[in-house]
C-alpha cells in the first residue's frame, strides 16, 4: 500500500502551499504525507467501514493546497484511492487462502482430526502447536547434516 500513497504525495508535493502561522515548510509537506499514509492504511485495514476514502483526505490536506489546484487535488486522490480499492478488492481476505477458504493449523488433535484454530503467519501452526514448527525445525536440521 506504500506505492499508493507514495504516489499520492508524488504528485501532490509540487502544488503544497506554505501556510501561514508561522510554520516551516516542511511541516506541511510531512503533514500532508502523513495524511495519505494514514488514509490508504485505513482504507487497506478497514475497507467496509470507510466509505468515501477520497473525499476523506481530500478534507484533511485541501487547506495546504491553493484554491486554483484544489479541482486537481482532489483528482488526484479519487484516482490513486480508486486504484487502491480495486488492488484491495484482488486480494484474498485475510485468515483465507488463495481460495477464499479459512486458514486452518497444520497440526492434528489427539483424536486424529485436523485442528481448526487460525494459524500465525509465519509457521502455519496455531498458538497451541507452536511445539510443533520448533520441532520441525530440528528435524529439518538434522536431516541436512
Amino acid at each position: 500500500m506504500y506505492q499508493f500513497s507514495r504516489g499520492i504525495y508524488r504528485e501532490l508535493a509540487p502544488y503544497v502551499e506554505r501556510r501561514n502561522g508561522g510554520r516551516h515548510e516542511l511541516e506541511d509537506h510531512i503533514y500532508v504525507l502523513h495524511a495519505c499514509e494514514s488514509a490508504v492504511k485505513r482504507l487497506a485495514s478497514d475497507r467496509a467501514y470507510f466509505a468515501r476514502p477520497a473525499r476523506t483526505l481530500f478534507c484533511d490536506v485541501r487547506t495546504y493546497f491553493p484554491v486554483c489546484r484544489q479541482e486537481q487535488v482532489y483528482s488526484v486522490i479519487a484516482r490513486y484511492m480508486t486504484l487502491a480499492d480495486e488492488f484491495l478488492a484482488t486480494l484474498p481476505p485475510a485468515g483465507c487462502d488463495a481460495d477464499g477458504n479459512p486458514l486452518q493449523c497444520r497440526a492434528m488433535t489427539r483424536k486424529g482430526t485436523p485442528c481448526l484454530r487460525t494459524p500465525l503467519v509465519r509457521n502455519g501452526y496455531c498458538p497451541s502447536h507452536q511445539h510443533l514448527a520448533d520441532t520441525e525445525h530440528a528435524e529439518a536440521q538434522a536431516i541436512a547434516a
